[in-house]
């Protein structure tokens, strides 16, 4: 039987402290979460995500202040980023507190925090009293769930409630910073730009190292976010014509692209060259165009294509953790 849908945070609280999993809206991504003390609970994530072992997940809190329950420091550099940007779609990799079961950070001695920024998470991390863990509510690889329906369509029949909080306005999932005597270093490109991080920080470093087996962080696996549906990334001077008669899907970053590689239908349809066209903005805005990134990508996946070709978006800003979410889908 599909789980429950709700938009009530009491009961969403109540089932968490139970030792359930509920699916959890982010201004991110949907999380699925579950108390980050318990760790049979914690269990039961990746059990429903089939996720694997080593790949650690990320904990969240309703305040700054409760950052001492889930981690022995917080690092100069790592404190000014919080007070800057929690709450906010930023995780810090910080060092563990004893009371996080070594389930949670995959037995690093790092764990990664955040202070998320929605009305309705906020509402469940108070009235749950704990920390939560809460990795994208979907299939260990697949396409992260940016709605309530999403989740219901992927993890449906192995959780216990979904807690409605409409469409995620951020759209992709939160930056993660390792920040300490050695500097700051991004391990995953996110809802916050690197450009951001940089106005306060100074130059940083965006880590390169991607391990198959043993990430630092959520989200480094060299492949990830992926569709069912095969998907290619090609710059716009690179696009390829679909062959005759071939049921290819295209996403393209905004309106001039599609127009500039033909792809504007005249009547507001896909020309008969393409299957299926989403455009994630009108005018190239970014923020709307990650916003729009994974809904897009459902869209197409459930049309049953032959091929997905996206476009990739000018890397800066946003744009950056767009391609990086595309790359990895391509991989």
């Amino acid at each position: 039987m599909p789980c429950r849908t709700t938009t009530d945070p009491d009961e969403a609280a109540r089932v968490l402290r139970a030792g359930g999993l509920v699916a959890l809206p982010t201004e991110t991504v949907y999380g699925l979460g579950a108390n980050a003390l318990d760790g049979h609970a914690v269990a039961r994530i990746f059990a429903a995500k089939r996720r694997p072992a080593f790949d650690p997940l990320i904990v969240h809190l309703s305040t700054f202040d409760e950052w001492p329950r889930v981690a022995r420091a917080l690092p100069p550099r790592a404190l000014q980023l919080a007070r800057a940007f929690w709450p906010g779609p930023l995780t810090l990799v910080l060092p563990k507190e004893p009371a996080i079961p070594d389930i949670v950070t995959s037995g690093l001695a790092t764990v990664g925090v955040r202070v998320p920024d929605h009305p309705l998470m906020h509402a469940v991390l108070e009235r749950a009293g704990c920390p939560v863990a809460a990795p994208s509510a979907n299939r260990f690889g697949r396409l992260s769930p940016t709605r309530a329906e999403h989740v219901v369509e992927q993890l449906g029949d192995d959780i216990d409630l979904v807690l409605d909080g409409g469409p995620c306005t951020v759209g992709v999932e939160s930056t993660i910073v390792r920040a300490d005597e050695d500097g700051v270093t991004v391990l995953r490109l996110g809802g916050l730009p690197v450009e951001e991080i940089e106005k306060l920080a100074g130059p940083i470093r965006v880590a390169a190292h991607e391990s198959p087996t043993a990430p630092e962080a959520p989200g480094m696996l060299p492949q990830h976010y992926a569709p069912r549906t095969p998907i290619v990334l090609v710059t716009p001077r690179d696009l390829p014509r679909p062959p005759a008669g071939a049921r290819w899907g295209l996403l393209v970053p905004d309106r001039s692209a599609a127009i500039a590689s033909g792809a504007a239908g005249t009547a507001g349809g896909p020309p008969d060259a393409w299957h299926a066209v989403e455009c994630l903005s009108d005018d190239g805005d970014l923020v709307t165009a990650a916003a729009r990134l994974f809904d897009a990508l459902h869209r197409l996946d459930a049309l049953g294509l032959e091929r997905i070709v996206a476009v990739a978006c000018p890397d800066r800003g946003l744009g950056r953790a767009i391609n990086d979410r595309l790359r990895r889908a391509a991989a």
